[in-house]
């Protein structure tokens, strides 16, 4: 069992900002939240990776991961708490591109096509970014189960995923820190 309540007052001190933003969906909005500040902060790290274990318990997929650069604290929280309760799971990176030497991959991690994935995000507004990893990861021939993020700010993100045929499960929306209707 994670401490909610602890992780929400933690994004609510660090992470909620207000004031005028550019999403990277490309929409204006009077607040913004930077989870990077929480995602890589020891004590975030763990909240966000137990409650992410905690979404996961009932359907653990053999991996987890999502869009560099922002899945990837999260999926090293939950693969870490997943390997001190020696739950059998590894992760994946997703790049928006390929890399232009080596192999090119766009997804990096130990996996074999047709294992089952999460992804993972902070963030969660038209759900644009996982869509792309959900694609590059289909293309890489994983079976995506879900989309997991500690925030969905309810602006069409949760609709976007259903429309795929993928489900979205969140730690928090914003109407958990008193925005929105």
């Amino acid at each position: 069992m994670y401490d909610r309540t602890a992780l929400q007052q933690l994004i609510r001190e660090k992470a909620l900002k207000f004031g005028e933003f550019t999403l990277a969906s490309g929409k204006r909005a009077s607040y913004y939240l930077d989870c990077r500040q929480v995602t890589l902060d020891a004590r975030g790290a763990k909240l966000i990776g137990a409650g992410m274990l905690e979404l996961l318990a009932t359907d653990m997929p053999d991996l987890v991961g999502g869009m560099a650069i922002g899945a990837d604290p999260i999926t090293a929280a939950i693969l870490t708490l997943a390997g001190i309760e020696n739950k059998p799971l590894r992760g994946v990176m997703v790049r928006k591109e390929p890399k232009q030497h080596g192999t090119g991959k766009l997804v990096e991690g130990p996996f074999q096509p047709g294992e089952s994935l999460v992804i993972v995000e902070d963030v969660v507004t038209t759900g644009g970014s996982s869509l792309r990893a959900i694609e590059h990861c289909e293309a890489a021939g994983l079976n995506v189960k879900r989309v997991l993020a500690i925030i969905d700010r309810l602006e069409g993100g949760r609709d976007a995923f259903a429309a795929k045929g993928y489900e979205l499960a969140t730690l928090f929306t914003i109407r958990d820190f008193g925005i929105g209707s």
